[in-house]
């Protein structure tokens, strides 16, 4: 299950990525859409749990345009005034259709490995939201899309994912923090009407007590039973809709 680093070709330049395989053959690909703080080793070693359930998992660098940057201490790096602006400029200067956009090179990339057939998704935080953007634009090729603790996935942005969940095709599966100022019970109701509506297969579940980030081991948030509870639910939703 080691990884490696590869470079992808998108329409905007090279954005370098880690691929970890399974020690057999996977079963299908994966892609790790990342949080605010970019691709770094708590994020691989994610991947590379996933990878021994059997899935060849990608994680792109999605502020890949403003490399190099950081790194950036998930713990502290939103409470110091000089990070908290740089992180800012990188999340809202890589919008929704900047990351749409790649995620087309990033199926493809797959593709090139040998990873071939339907691909599931999973984001955390901004990657939720791009997780499920990218399953409303390559219906044809997204069997299952996961966000966990992500934030405005029903928001009134014209960018924000509810809008198009007439174009989702894949499975959605969505965890949310108990407490999440990005996401607020009425953006919640408001994304299970739109899914609903639209007749995809989803679910919306509500991890009480836990805060924004609880899934990832460098956050600030992270909360290891919580987490436990992510990878029984994520595991599970990948293994009924890829195998």
């Amino acid at each position: 299950m080691a990884g490696k680093q590869i470079e992808i070709e998108t329409r905007d330049g090279k954005a370098k990525a880690g691929l970890f395989r399974p020690s057999g053959t996977a079963k299908a690909g994966v892609i790790l859409y990342m949080d605010a703080f970019g691709p770094r080793p708590v994020l691989d070693e994610m991947a590379e749990r996933l990878a021994g359930h059997g899935y060849a998992v990608l994680v792109p660098d999605l502020f890949y345009r403003n490399a190099p940057y950081g790194p950036f201490d998930a713990k502290t790096a939103f409470t110091v005034e000089e990070t908290k602006t740089r992180l800012m400029a990188l999340v809202t200067g890589t919008t929704q259709e900047m990351t749409i956009r790649d995620s087309e090179a990033f199926l493809d990339a797959l593709k090139a490995e040998g990873i071939d057939g339907p691909v599931g998704l999973v984001g955390y935080c901004m990657g939720g939201a791009r997780a499920l953007n990218a399953a409303a634009t390559y219906p044809d090729r997204i069997a299952a899309a996961a966000s966990f603790h992500g934030g405005n996935l029903a928001s009134d942005a014209a960018d924000s994912p509810h809008r198009k969940a007439a174009s989702i095709k894949a499975r959605v599966y969505v965890g949310v923090a108990g407490v999440d100022r990005s996401f607020p019970p009425e953006q919640s109701a408001r994304l299970a009407e739109a899914l609903r509506v639209a007749e995809v297969d989803h679910a919306i579940e509500n991890y009480v007590g836990s805060g924004h980030g609880w899934c990832v081991a460098d956050h600030g948030a992270y909360d290891e039973a919580g987490a436990e509870r992510h990878w029984k639910r994520l595991t599970t939703f990948f293994g009924e809709t890829l195998g």
